[in-house]
């Protein structure tokens, strides 16, 4: 009887632990240019290796990252604009907001510069050339971060893009590595995050043309989502994954992750 209770308890053991190793996973709902950076394949198998869970990265533009966290669709965000961040905070659906890294946003464009804005460090004054010669443009058009962060540009150049839009001006309605492509393939500007610029392999005849400007400095953050508003949320796991991406190591390994010579983020947490 000992033996077939014995025999009994391993067959049990055997069918619940593959479930539970199966369940040990977190979702983060992100941004594209995370994952395109190539950063999470960098980052996730270390965090794996000291913790034991798995991330699944949903990669999308900020603002459908939030809105998919919004539903309880996920138990962490990492997004990087701001504003956005702070009023899903407001609503209710994150606990608390942590800073973690920045790079900054670059504009990119034909190496013929038909706009004639390479090597300014204006970006307004960029933008203002681009529309007032009607040089190609694309945007990427899909909520993002880096969409926000155009938007917020155009604005302060003093274009209200509704009134001037047309031919020349491209919503692509896609991610980062995308709306490159579609950049490449026109010979047009475009404005893109360093980290996924550098990771970039199509470039064809597009180079940096304006960067270094304090308003392109670009910001991430990252949020658990609020079990109060999911109850499903893996409020333990998920904050575990915050935790390190904040700590001393897992900012040593934002910092440590590389293409060549150049670093494609900077930690700073606890700035």
């Amino acid at each position: 009887m000992n033996l077939i209770r014995r025999l009994l308890c391993v067959a049990l053991l055997a069918s619940v632990l593959p479930a539970q190793a199966a369940d040990n996973f977190i979702t983060v709902a992100s941004t594209t240019s995370t994952e395109q950076s190539g950063l999470f394949g960098f980052l996730l198998p270390i965090f794996k290796k000291e913790t034991g869970i798995e991330v699944r990265v949903v990669a999308l533009g900020t603002g459908q990252a939030l809105d998919m966290a919004r539903r309880g669709d996920a138990d962490v965000v990492f997004v990087h604009d701001q504003a956005a961040e702070e009023k899903f905070l407001a609503e209710g659906y994150g606990v608390k907001r942590y800073e973690v890294m920045y790079n900054d946003f670059i504009l990119i464009g034909p190496k013929e510069d038909p706009a004639k804005v390479a090597g300014g460090k204006d970006i307004t004054a960029a933008l203002k050339k681009i529309e007032e010669s009607k040089s190609a443009f694309v945007s990427r058009g899909d909520r993002s971060g880096t969409h926000a962060a155009e938007l917020r540009l155009w604005k302060l150049a003093g274009i209200d893009l509704d009134k001037v839009k047309g031919p020349w001006y491209k919503d692509t309605g896609s991610g980062m590595g995308p709306a490159l492509n579609s950049a490449a393939a026109m010979n047009a500007y475009i404005l893109a995050d360093r980290g996924t610029w550098l990771s970039f392999k199509n470039r064809q005849n597009l180079a940096i043309v304006v960067e270094g400007d304090k308003r392109l400095f670009n910001q991430y953050g990252v949020m658990l989502v609020n079990p109060a508003k999911h109850p499903h949320v893996k409020k333990e796991a998920g904050q575990k994954f915050v935790d390190w991406v904040i700590s001393p190591a897992g900012q040593r390994a934002i910092a440590a992750y590389k293409i060549g010579d150049d670093q494609l983020f900077f930690p700073n947490a606890h700035k």
